[in-house]
């Protein structure tokens, strides 16, 4: 059964992707068009967390000219790392999980990124959104990765109700049809990025507004 509270994700999947190709890709399905790498997906959505896009985008711009391989980053320090992504938040965080990266990679999975979620969470850095996200995208396996935007808007729509980002993970695998769980954080996120605001929602322009149980409303 795919629709909830009179949400018909059905209907609203197609246009969604249909939006989805209008508007600049997210970074991390950006890093996965152009690279086809596991590696640097994972860490372009490790540095995404808790921050733009745009800033994210500039990020990884200048890592990956002396990053390319996961056995690159024992080349550099973490200070070193943290001065080629020191726009991202918690830039320092990030940077000391990343010179981690290569010893867990290299001594737990013969220097692969894995693509199954319990396996990728015991990466640094790595927590449920970013395992889900690196599934979906990097290997184009089922997996829900909920972010900001997901949470928000899925709460928006009426098509769950929930107070956390885990709980509404939790939600959608019960009645999201699994057909959708790969692509839908990408076109969510490009929704929120481009239409669906947390405050002042562009909603006249909206595609699915006659679909939205919460038409209107912001939260």
């Amino acid at each position: 059964m795919s629709k909830k509270a009179g949400f018909d994700i059905d209907a609203v999947i197609p246009i969604l992707k249909e939006h989805f190709h209008t508007v600049k890709a997210p970074v991390v399905d950006f890093i996965q068009a152009q690279t086809k790498d596991p590696f640097k997906v994972l860490v372009a959505t490790i540095l995404s967390a808790r921050t733009k896009d745009e800033t994210t985008t500039k990020a990884v711009t200048v890592l990956f000219k002396f990053i390319d391989t996961y056995k690159d980053l024992d080349k550099y320090t973490a200070a070193e790392i943290d001065k080629a992504i020191y726009q991202v938040g918690f830039h320092n965080e990030k940077a000391k999980h990343l010179k981690l990266l290569p010893e867990i990679l290299e001594n737990k999975f013969n220097g692969r990124v894995p693509s199954e979620i319990d396996d990728l969470l015991l990466l640094p850095g790595v927590g449920r959104k970013t395992a889900n996200l690196v599934r979906a995208i990097a290997f184009e396996l089922p997996a829900i990765c909920v972010d900001v935007h997901v949470h928000r808007i899925s709460n928006r729509w009426g098509y769950v109700k929930t107070k956390t980002p885990f709980d509404t993970e939790m939600a959608l695998r019960k009645i999201l049809p699994e057909k959708y769980w790969i692509m839908f954080n990408s076109y969510v996120v490009a929704f929120g990025q481009n239409l669906c605001y947390p405050r002042k929602p562009r909603c006249a322009e909206c595609p699915i507004y006659k679909y939205c149980a919460r038409i209107g409303l912001i939260q």
